[in-house]
């Protein structure tokens, strides 16, 4: 028996092969189109040379064609790396040369970038383009034609595949240089493919159980809003697919289309990236224009999302569900929080400690409940094999607690006496000011509840006295001013004073990463550039 993504797609092929799988544009395939076409790829890959371990990138922006490219990946068990399209030459090159790649998969509106490194990466001998219509049209390209390349076999001989075949994630790099992350596909389908049971932890030991209850019913609509270069919007898709259920897709977000096609489509599960996606979402909703009645659960996981943005979601959809889960490339899924209105301003997302989930000391010892001792949050249970070439850093997070393996990823948290886990934020942006430790997530979150601040990213600025000052770039809402006075009293109504902003920049557009997390480096930027716009 093999827990492998390409057997479990497979499942549902053989059992729903006449159902909708995706939705983009006015575009629809159905299971047994999808497979037709990823096993054609999935052919063409062969010919061209790749095979089993082979690295393929995917450089693509979400489409058909992207869940295509990973599926033919999977079926002759090579292994796509996920490739972030906003990256600049150099950030590609890196990227492209330490994950090894031996192909790539690109939509044409990224040829020109892709065409400037390729020259430095011989060892990558094949190239395929997508067309696009998002400004692609007309650009050159040497690569191979999609659609030429899917002129091959569509059947299904490809042998036996194994749960222990590999699949890499590459993290968003917001704080340091990307890393790939490596799992076996049981571990990943486990931790984030419907492969547990998300509350009780219990393993699912029969791997047609989820094409055979999906089959059963009728299809759920899952809009996946994130890009699928992440484990956010890639794996949520993968689950809703291994049950038989259509997904829909969108190759950029834009929060007023977003309502248009839940009405047209009667989307039932919006799956989101926090604040980023969240807040232009519930300020784009006109219920008297836009039918949502449909919509039950909206399901944001791996950026931050405010409370005053769940509330708001709460009060325009009396019975919604709304969750916040934590987790990272390098943990999958750590635990699932649902929203209740009138939660506290600050903090990050509190979550039931499972049977994986712990937090341990700067010993390596787990902390107690109810202790207040803050320690670092850490997952056992299936985990990653760790980074693709770099021992140094795998060593360094990927540890034993009670002779278990568990992945320790620098997230702050503290155990409360009731068992569940308050995330705090992460380790390496605690601002150090005048000997007071302050998370930049606990900031942010406070800011971002103030009525002129539509975002906030928070930052350390070095400082002969304090250390570091407690910064934030923000952006106002809807182009008015901000008032500072009233955002420092605002902020000092839930923090303590040593966690006020004291230096303020006002940004037209604020960066982040296409998964929603905030630039730090971007922000870090900014306050080198030029004097803060407010002082306190």
């Amino acid at each position: 028996m093999a827990y492998n993504l390409a057997d479990l797609f497979e499942h549902s092929v053989d059992v729903m092969p006449e159902r909708v799988a995706l939705i983009c544009g006015a575009r629809r395939v159905t299971y047994r189109e999808l497979e037709d076409r990823a096993n054609r790829l999935a052919h063409h890959f062969l010919d061209a040379g790749l095979t089993a371990g082979s690295h393929i990138g995917v450089h693509l922006h979400n489409s058909i064609e992207t869940m295509e490219t990973l599926l033919a990946a999977y079926k002759i068990r090579a292994v796509p790396v996920n490739i972030n399209y906003r990256y600049t030459s150099d950030e590609l090159a890196y990227v492209y040369g330490n994950a090894e790649l031996d192909a790539v998969v690109h939509h044409r509106i990224y040829a020109l970038r892709i065409a400037e490194v390729l020259p430095s990466l011989p060892r990558i001998r094949h190239t395929v383009v997508v067309e696009d219509d998002v400004g692609g049209a007309g650009l050159p390209s040497d690569s191979v034609p999609y659609e030429e390349a899917l002129s091959g076999s569509g059947d299904r001989d490809f042998g036996e595949r194994s749960s222990e075949d590999l699949f890499m994630m590459y993290t968003g790099g917001t704080t340091g240089r990307p890393k790939g992350v490596v799992w076996t596909h049981e571990a990943i389908w486990r931790v984030l493919g419907g492969g547990l049971d998300f509350y009780t932890g219990e393993a699912i030991d029969d791997e047609y159980q989820q094409s055979r209850v999906g089959s059963q019913g009728e299809p759920t609509l899952w809009f996946a809003l994130p890009p699928l270069i992440h484990a956010a919007a890639m794996m949520p898709t993968f689950t809703a697919l291994f049950s038989g259920n259509t997904v829909l897709l969108e190759s950029k977000f834009d929060a007023d289309r977003t309502w248009e096609l839940v009405e047209r489509h009667r989307v039932q599960i919006l799956i989101i990236t926090g604040d980023a996606m969240g807040r232009p979402l519930i300020e784009a909703l006109d219920p008297a224009r836009t039918d949502t009645s449909s919509l039950g659960v909206v399901a944001s996981g791996a950026a931050l999302f405010s409370p005053v943005i769940k509330d708001a979601f709460l009060e325009a959809f009396p019975g919604l569900l709304v969750s916040d889960s934590i987790g990272a490339s390098e943990t999958g899924f750590g635990g699932i929080g649902f929203a209740t209105k009138g939660e506290s301003q600050v903090g990050g997302p509190r979550v039931p400690a499972g049977r994986y989930a712990l937090v341990i000391d700067d010993a390596g010892r787990p902390v107690e409940p109810g202790s207040g001792i803050d320690g670092w949050f850490a997952k056992g249970g299936y985990v990653p094999l760790g980074y693709y070439n770099d021992p140094e850093k795998t060593r360094e997070i990927f540890r034993e607690v009670d002779g278990q393996p568990v992945v320790v990823t620098g997230d702050r948290a503290r155990i409360e006496a009731d068992g569940s886990i308050t995330l705090l934020g992460r380790g390496n942006m605690v601002i150090n000011t005048g000997g007071e430790k302050v998370f930049a997530e606990e900031v942010e979150s406070a800011v971002k509840a103030y009525r002129d601040v539509y975002d906030a990213i928070v930052v350390g600025v070095p400082d002969e006295r304090w250390g570091h000052r407690v910064s934030a770039v923000v952006q106002a809402r809807d182009g008015r001013g901000v008032d500072f006075a009233g955002l420092e009293d605002h902020v000092r109504q839930s923090l303590a004073g040593y966690k006020i902003p004291r230096l303020v920049w006002v940004e037209d557009i604020l960066q982040r990463t296409p998964s929603g997390k905030p630039d730090y480096r971007w922000a870090q930027g900014v306050t080198k550039q030029r004097d803060p716009d407010h002082r306190t």
